[in-house]
């Protein structure tokens, strides 16, 4: 199913009322036209919820009975748990030893069984297949599900509406589905996805033509996702997104602006696009940066606003 702007649209009225319409802030310091999409205010700290909801709604009964499985460094996870929960559905994340405790301490609060088998994201996707095949779960996957693209594309939505004079959209990047979503949803739009140089799943995808292996390694670890989403790429490709890499120093320099300045408590991922624009690498025009999302552990928060 190709991800179009009508898909969007049409997840936008699905998922109406049950996200927060998250605002939209100025930001002079960086540049009179940028606007910043404060979605690390939606709930459970990111867009993931957009996807996740969008899916579980698209599902048969059959589906549903069967309990769904997912895969994510936290974001994903805690948003599956969430959405799956109130919904009634059995739910089972996959995560790794390494990921962040907080994340999984939460993805447990909303209810979700947690397998922690694998050692990194990349060894994650095998225990993931393994435990579709062995359960027969209905995976919610957190980047290549053309519905859930759909879903995440409705930020590009509300971001509009508010400041409807964006020439380009900033994107923190890390499997493809959010700037996928945000490409189909604004397909006369500019736009941009950034990712840490340590963590290029898709800049070496679009290089490539088609996504190969990463091993990421960011402080962004929101953004770890081992390869790049085909039906993602597909969407990126047709619409010529771009494609911009930050350094973790520019990184940390994004997230202790947007912690002193914009008064946001996001995490190192939703930093990236900020970073990006600090740094030069895209002009601060008539931007509008997504921001999300905001479930940084304070061990990670403290240490990145000490270092000058």
């Amino acid at each position: 199913m190709p991800v179009t702007r009508d898909a969007v649209l049409a997840a936008a009225e699905r998922i109406r009322g049950r996200v927060h319409r998250t605002p939209t802030f100025t930001s002079r310091t960086l540049g009179a036209g940028v606007r910043l999409k404060a979605e690390l205010f939606q709930k459970t700290g990111s867009f993931k919820v957009r996807g996740v909801l969008n899916k579980l709604a698209a599902l048969s009964e059959e589906e549903k009975a069967r309990g769904v499985i997912g895969i994510s460094a936290g974001n994903h996870a805690q948003a599956l748990a969430w959405g799956a929960a109130a919904e009634g559905i059995d739910a089972l994340l996959v995560m790794w030893a390494s990921a962040s405790e907080t994340k999984i301490a939460a993805t447990r609060g909303y209810g979700a069984s947690v397998d922690l088998e694998a050692t990194d994201p990349s060894t994650a996707f095998d225990r993931l297949h393994a435990l579709v095949a062995e359960t027969g779960r209905t995976l919610v996957h957190p980047f290549d599900d053309p519905v859930v693209i759909a879903g995440a594309g409705t930020v590009a939505l509300e971001l509009l509406e508010d400041a409807p004079e964006l020439d380009t959209i900033v994107v923190p990047v890390g499997g493809g589905g959010l700037v996928a979503g945000i490409a189909a949803a604004a397909p006369d739009r500019r736009v941009i996805a950034v990712e840490p140089r340590r963590s290029a799943a898709v800049h070496d995808a679009l290089a490539a033509g088609h996504p190969v292996p990463v091993v990421p390694d960011s402080i962004a670890d929101g953004l770890s996702a081992p390869f790049a989403g085909t039906n993602a790429l597909a969407v990126l490709q047709a619409n010529q997104v771009e494609s911009v890499l930050v350094s973790e120093e520019e990184i940390e320099e994004a997230f202790r602006f947007v912690y002193a300045r914009a008064k946001l408590a996001c995490e190192p991922a939703a930093a990236v696009g900020v970073a990006a624009v600090l740094a030069g690498k895209v002009e601060a025009g008539r931007v509008g940066i997504v921001v999300s999302g905001g479930n940084v552990v304070a061990e990670t928060a403290s240490a990145i606003l000490a270092r000058r």
